[in-house]
Order: structure tokens, then sequence, then C-alpha cells
């Protein structure tokens, strides 16, 4: 008897998989970032370790996160370049020019995916992304974001709760109707 399987299942077991995977990293991130306390100034890793758990979400399913992954990781290297110390620092306009190339990459990756069919043709989360590290970027140049804003960005604290909240979201939207 030959059984098949609806293709409707088939994207909620993923949804489900990858809120549940989205959730285990934001746990084991949480616990990372009560136990180890890493130096800001040497391991500034919030953001890779962000893009980088969001990476590992999108191999469960790639239709759901294949641009905010993409995004991320590349916004985390830049961060991780901007602010290691003693390691590479870009100057005034470098660092505004290494942020563009990291944004042009991050948008390359995207386009890769939808040419391999995972991002549809009105995305429109590359748009809101990109406006929103403008607007942080703005807040923090003209020193209008809370003290701690940055280096609550910079610790593991950051993509604790990013992959909490994103696997939450995920979870409650890949309910059943």
């Amino acid at each position: 008897m030959d059984k098949s399987f609806s293709g409707r299942r088939t994207t909620h077991v993923k949804n489900l998989r990858q809120a549940y995977v989205l959730l285990i990293l934001g746990v084991i991130t949480l616990l990372a970032a009560w136990l180890l306390h890493p130096d800001l100034a040497n391991y500034p890793i919030g953001p890779l370790v962000l893009g980088i758990a969001f990476f590992i979400a999108a191999t469960f399913n790639p239709y759901r996160l294949a641009v905010v992954s993409w995004l991320a990781l590349f916004l985390g290297i830049y961060v991780f370049l901007q602010f290691k110390k003693n390691f590479i620092h870009f100057n005034g306009g470098e660092a505004f020019s290494a942020l563009i190339i990291a944004l042009g990459l991050g948008l390359l990756g995207i386009v890769f995916m939808a040419r391999r069919g995972y991002v549809g043709i009105g995305a429109i989360s590359p748009a809101i992304i990109v406006l929103g590290v403008g607007i942080l970027e703005y807040l923090l140049a003209a020193n209008l974001a809370p003290a701690n804003t940055l280096s609550f960005i910079l610790s593991l604290w950051f993509p604790a709760f990013s992959l909490l909240l994103f696997g939450v979201f995920y979870l409650l939207t890949s309910r059943r109707v």
C-alpha cells in the first residue's frame, strides 16, 4: 500500500522542527551568556553567533530563514571585525564602506537563495533588516541610543533573546489552523 504525504504536512513538520531548533539554540546561548561572560573588547561575538545560529536553523527549513541568515551572518562578521580589539579596525569612512560591503554580500546571498527558489519575489525582509540596521547605526552615531545598547548587542544576551523570540514566534505561527 502506497501512502503519500501531503506537502502541507511536510511543511508543518519542517516549521515545527525549525522552531524547536531556534528555541534550543536560544537556550544554549542563554546559558552561555549566563555562565561565560566573555570580554566584549576581545570577543564581540553576539551578532556573529546570531548569524551562525540562523544558518543552522535555516538548514531545517530554508524557506523561512534564508533572508535573515545571510544578512545576519555578514553583519555579524562586520561587527566582529569592527569591534575586535587589536584586530582589523576600520576608520571613519572605511567603517561605513565595510558595512555597505557586508550588506551587499548579504544581499548577494539572498539573490543566490532566490535563484534556488527559497525566496519569493515580494520578499520585504531585506528592506526591513537594512532599515533597522540603518536606524540603529544612526541612533548610535548621534548618541541617542541608551547607554548599554552597544554592549548588549555585542554580548551573548542579544543572540539568546533574539533566538528565543524567533523560536516562540515561529512556534506560534507554525500551529495548525
